[in-house]
């Protein structure tokens, strides 16, 4: 994750700066963050996920209502923060309420929100910790953090340090957390029809 200005600036200010190059950009309390660049491995296991989800909206009668879009930015309850999620579930109906999503792409409301993922890489802390935290507060109601390198500190992932699935589920505006490994199938309130293990996901990266 590299600074790319010095300066604070607001979300506004982020949105009128965001160039058109093809680098992705995040705002982290004012400061603006060049992206890291995905590896293969980061890329496979994205991709793998959104075919399965795709599928799984297909198979509960969704095609068409929700969709996934090729990028967003979502703009958390700060006025110093904004995210662009690797994968994010939408909710086509309620994008009518979403001012900015036609000009801009901006997801401002929760309810336009059915999942997002974060597949981890070196910024792993991002995930773990100011991510779950803005999303959990937003009331984002599924949070999926992919650990498939198992990157993340023990204090999330265990001393065994494997690859790990943390599904976050928001419970009376707290994200309730279980976590998935190995063949365990992974459970998803928003889709249950996901017939997935954590496996599954992390061979995607080989």
């Amino acid at each position: 994750m590299v600074p790319v200005l010095k300066t604070s600036v607001t979300f506004e200010e982020f949105i009128e700066w965001y160039p058109n190059t093809g680098v992705r950009y995040e705002l982290h309390d004012g400061v603006i963050v060049e992206m890291p660049k995905p590896t293969g491995k980061h890329s496979n296991v994205t991709g793998f996920l959104i075919e399965e989800l795709i599928l799984a909206i297909v198979q509960a009668g969704r095609r068409g209502i929700w969709t996934i879009p090729r990028e967003s930015i979502v703009k958390p309850s700060s006025e110093k923060s904004g995210y662009e999620p690797d994968i994010i579930v939408l909710d086509r109906e309620a994008l009518v309420s979403e001012l900015r999503w036609e000009s801009e792409s901006i997801i401002e409301n929760a309810r336009s929100v059915k999942l997002i993922v974060e597949v981890v890489s070196t910024n792993w802390r991002d995930d773990y910790f100011k991510k779950r935290a803005d999303y959990e507060e937003m009331g984002i109601p599924e949070y999926w953090i992919v650990d498939y390198a198992a990157l993340g500190g023990r204090n999330f992932i265990g001393e065994s340090k494997e690859p790990t699935i943390s599904v976050h589920q928001l419970i009376d505006e707290e994200y309730q957390v279980c976590q998935f490994k190995g063949d365990a199938p992974i459970v998803s309130p928003t889709f249950p029809e996901l017939h997935l293990t954590a496996e599954q996901v992390f061979r995607a990266s080989r």
